[in-house]
């Protein structure tokens, strides 16, 4: 028996360094992902802390582990595929430097598609305890635009990444309550770059420079570890029906890197007079807290429905601000809001290897007007409509498909140009045309 679990944790941590190499590409697709399971997606994550039918329940309710009899594993992907195309319309430098239009093109296509892995391993311990652990990506996002364009000074790259090591434990109190929590580490790791107006940045200082003549590149990269907590109840009334609640806690980070420029050489008088130089850099980042209340219901045999409701305290990130070791500070104001995502999702046991599933789910956006909405997460209220299938191989070995869109309300950036961080990036203004396609694929083994 112990050189049987000796050898399942060895290839589990082997399998895990492959998601963390996996992992370390820049993500796409959002800042908040609920992709940690193909069965989930199929119904939109809707149940999500209810459902408990795989090993991905440690991330969505660590509860739900109490219903998995022997060891299971799961391994599985997520291709994510982003558009967010810019349509600019009239924007220009400051209105203190003149609204001379800013020149560039649009941008072409600022998505980029990536794979986002998952990784779980549960284990029933007895009949009242269970253990599991997972790897997944929490948080991620990248957006990546052309050096011309016309809102270069805002954004040109940005890369978010999050890596997140969850073990759990669960106990079932009961036929009627079960009870789970989970430590979470999680890593951090980001990277920013922008074009610099140096022509604005003297024409405010009086050099008698002039905009958009001058342009250098900022780039901005930093990491860190966050450590966090997650835990969540799972009630079963009737063999047919379970209620869920799953909570995640906020992760702070102390976010230390470095910040590099190039500036042409009639700039950098300028560079060195406003501390625009190569530069330690560090910044204080909070992901936010999460909770959902979840319901399934299995109404037939070959029927069950199911429901989730999910906030996320997003009010958490007010604003973004990099401090600079030579002194200046780079703000982003976000100001964004708690949001709800609401889902319904149904399933269809057409026999015992195959099941179905459909599912759409309303999205909010934490982003509260188009003056506080960024090139760098061009997101808007989203309606995703998904389906799903799986087969069973046999008691062991099943594999799960899924495909989703994301109808994305066309985002609107309207940015002022005097509010003082938009001085020297330019009033930049326009609409995207937005979507998001997701294709998963993943592989369940119980042992």
């Amino acid at each position: 028996m112990k050189r049987n679990l000796a050898r399942r944790f060895l290839v589990f941590a082997v399998v895990s360094g492959i998601v963390a190499c996996l992992a370390g590409p820049a993500l796409a697709g959002g800042f908040l992902l609920f992709e940690q399971s193909v069965k989930g997606l199929g119904n939109a994550f809707a149940g999500g802390a209810a459902v408990a039918e795989d090993a991905t329940t440690i991330f969505y309710n660590p509860a739900g582990i109490t219903r998995l009899p022997g060891s299971q594993f799961e391994f599985g992907a997520h291709y994510i595929i982003p558009s967010a195309e810019f349509d600019n319309k009239g924007s220009t430098t400051s209105p203190l430097v003149g609204g001379a239009p800013l020149t560039g093109g649009d941008g072409d296509d600022a998505g980029v598609a990536a794979v986002v892995p998952h990784l779980y391993y549960a284990q029933e311990i007895t009949d009242k305890f269970h253990a599991g652990i997972g790897i997944n990506s929490p948080f991620g996002l990248e957006t990546d635009y052309d050096k011309g364009w016309v809102g270069r000074y805002h954004a040109l790259k940005s890369r978010l990444l999050t890596i997140n090591f969850n073990p759990s434990l669960a106990f079932k109190v009961n036929d009627l309550m079960s009870v789970g929590a989970g430590f979470n580490a999680q890593y951090f790791d980001t990277k920013l770059t922008n074009a610099v107006d140096f022509g604005t940045i003297g024409a405010i200082g009086g050099a008698g420079t002039i905009p958009q003549t001058l342009d250098g590149l900022a780039q901005v990269q930093g990491d860190d570890w966050g450590f966090g907590y997650n835990f969540g109840f799972l009630v079963t009334p009737t063999d047919n029906f379970r209620l869920g609640f799953a909570y995640r806690s906020a992760i702070d980070f102390k976010v230390d890197g470095e910040a590099d420029f190039s500036t042409p050489a009639p700039a950098i008088p300028l560079a060195v007079a406003t501390g625009l130089v190569d530069t330690d850099a560090k910044a204080d980042i909070t992901l936010p807290a999460t909770a959902s209340l979840s319901a399934y219901w299995q109404i037939h045999r070959k029927w069950a429905i199911m429901g989730d409701i999910f906030w996320t305290q997003w009010s958490q990130l007010d604003e973004i601000r990099i401090e600079l070791d030579t002194g200046p500070e780079v703000v982003t104001t976000l100001k964004w809001k708690d949001t709800l995502r609401y889902a319904l999702g149904v399933s269809y046991f057409h026999d015992p290897q195959w099941t179905f599933r459909i599912g759409t789910a309303f999205d909010e956006t934490p982003i509260p007007n188009a003056r506080r909405r960024t090139p760098r997460i061009p997101g808007n209220d989203r309606i995703w409509a998904t389906v799903g299938a799986s087969y069973r191989f046999s008691e062991r070995l099943g594999v799960d498909l899924a495909y989703a869109h994301l109808f994305v309300d066309d985002p609107e950036i309207r940015k002022s140009g005097t509010d003082p961080e938009d001085v020297t990036r330019g009033a930049l203004r326009g609409d995207y045309d937005a979507g998001v396609n997701i294709v998963s694929a993943q592989v369940s083994w119980q042992f």
